[in-house]
């Protein structure tokens, strides 16, 4: 099939509701992402660990991104989700409680329930691929994540708007706002037509995950993902940190944080059209060439264009990178193989994503702003290497799914 059919193909309604409910998960995470810091600095006992709570969020998606897809292997995508929503509404109920109380550890154990949530919530990108045919899973897959671009005008506001509901606590009242969030996210899905689990993806049959991890594409996929939410993670988890330290206020950083996300979310609309026009490693080159250009822009000022714009270039990056790398990913495994190649790819992806959380508040606190931007340079570079290794392969392996 052209691409220009795949172009013209309509999606499935689920495909629309799994991009709303993608929204959710990330407004969710733009919210953290704008407060944690900040939260983990004030209620912290030693001020280098003020990311800690971040970095056990993503420590929890990387413990849970196996067992999330081998969960739903077994009851299904849509009671997998349904059961995360549930877990999200219990940590943002405990994360509300532990600010009223000024508990770390208790924010500490919120964190890690929200990390549970995306756990499952990371596979939505997935499954609008398998609800989607092979000619359109490119645009299927962008589309969800395009309903990030939601995320990014309500979480960093929501974190404004809702900061006075408490008298004396304003990281509470965003907590409030979430589970709310939560609540709406359960309604959503369970309006979606999800695949539920059969015999066939139960099953052990298959080839063996050493096989298919062995394929260029298949490592290329997740070098790509990994190093490029790596990058993201460890640059954007010390903007606030920075801001902060250069005097800017909440509302200034929930507006570097806004359209950061507006351009991890808004290439959406078009990368999957673009990755048919211009090919898979055209794209993958350009997210690593976004990257450079934000690090370059914020070892050269601390103005706010500086930040914004470095910020957008780096959600461009991640965009490019992660989308890219995702799409990739489907085209190397079997409907039989999808839980144990997905579960892998996630937890490779996460705790790369861990490590650069957990790092980010003892480099910054210990070394600065100018050290964390460098020390994304690796990560880039690798990237980099690995799409070229990838371009000049011979025979690119593409795997054909089975038809069933």
């Amino acid at each position: 099939m052209s691409s220009q059919t795949a172009t013209n193909e309509r999606l499935p309604l689920t495909v629309y509701l799994l991009s709303l409910c993608n929204a959710y998960l990330y407004i969710g995470q733009s919210l953290l992402i704008t407060v944690t810091a900040l939260i983990g600095m004030q209620l912290a006992p030693d001020k280098q660990f003020a990311t800690l709570p971040l970095a056990l969020q993503f420590f929890s998606i990387m413990c849970f991104s196996i067992p999330a897809s081998l969960i739903m292997g077994r009851i299904g995508r849509k009671n997998g989700f349904m059961l995360a929503g549930c877990i999200g509404i219990f940590g943002a109920s405990l994360a509300l409680w532990s600010v009223l109380n000024e508990f770390f550890a208790g924010y500490c154990a919120a964190t890690v329930c929200f990390g549970i949530f995306s756990a499952f919530a990371n596979y939505y990108r997935f499954t609008a691929a398998e609800v989607s045919t092979p000619a359109t899973k490119n645009i299927a897959i962008s589309l969800v994540m395009a309903g990030g671009v939601i995320a990014a005008f309500i979480g960093p506001n929501m974190a404004n708007w809702s900061s006075g509901v408490f008298e004396g606590h304003p990281f509470a009242g965003p907590f409030a706002a979430l589970i709310i969030v939560f609540i709406i996210g359960i309604l959503t899905i369970s309006f979606a037509k999800l695949p539920r689990a059969t015999k066939t993806q139960q099953a052990k049959g298959g080839r063996p995950l050493s096989v298919i991890a062995r394929q260029p594409r298949f490592i290329v996929a997740v070098i790509c993902q990994a190093l490029g939410y790596a990058t993201m993670n460890l640059v954007m988890t010390a903007t606030p940190l920075a801001m902060q330290m250069h005097t800017y206020d909440m509302s200034q950083t929930a507006f570097v944080i806004q359209w950061h996300i507006v351009a991890m979310f808004g290439p959406s609309f078009f990368t999957g059209r673009l990755i048919n026009r211009f090919g898979m490693n055209t794209i993958l080159m350009t997210g690593v060439v976004a990257g450079f250009a934000c690090v370059l822009l914020n070892l050269n000022g601390q103005s706010m264009t500086h930040f914004v714009a470095a910020l957008v270039l780096l959600g461009i990056s991640w965009n490019f990178l992660f989308v890219g790398g995702t799409t990739l990913l489907t085209d190397t495994y079997e409907p039989s193989e999808k839980s144990r190649a997905q579960a892998a790819n996630d937890f490779i992806v996460f705790s790369t994503v861990t490590l650069t959380a957990l790092s980010a508040g003892a480099l910054y606190h210990h070394f600065g702003w100018r050290v964390i931007n460098l020390s994304v340079l690796p990560f880039l570079t690798v990237a980099c290497f690995a799409i070229c290794w990838l371009w000049v392969q011979r025979t690119p392996q593409v795997y054909l799914p089975e038809e069933h």
